[in-house]
């Protein structure tokens, strides 16, 4: 696949408090788009940083209904990839893709 399709799924890092957590146990958190799948979120972790994936677990945040000047507005839907690594392999995604 090419590396524009890789950066369709993978639309950023989540950098959280929580996500620098996970950091500890040789985890990293993405925003993914709602239509990935798991092995294509680990081969497009592969194919960009070029580490070896263990496992992905993915989750989806679903929007609130928020009220901005009394008006109803729905925050949209995302999802969270924790992508975890193996042994060995190390990547840093606070200084850039």
């Amino acid at each position: 696949m090419s590396k524009e399709h890789y950066y369709n799924i993978i639309k950023s890092p989540a950098i959280t408090e929580k996500s620098t957590m996970v950091s500890v146990h040789n985890a990293v958190v993405f925003k993914v788009a709602l239509t990935a799948t798991k092995p294509q979120i680990k081969a497009a972790v592969e194919g960009l940083f070029g580490v070896k994936v263990k496992s992905v677990n993915t989750l989806v945040r679903m929007g609130k209904v928020r009220r901005f000047k009394g008006r109803a507005a729905k925050l949209s839907d995302i999802k969270k990839a924790y992508v975890t690594l193996a042994e060995g392999s190390r990547l840093d995604v606070t200084t850039g893709l």
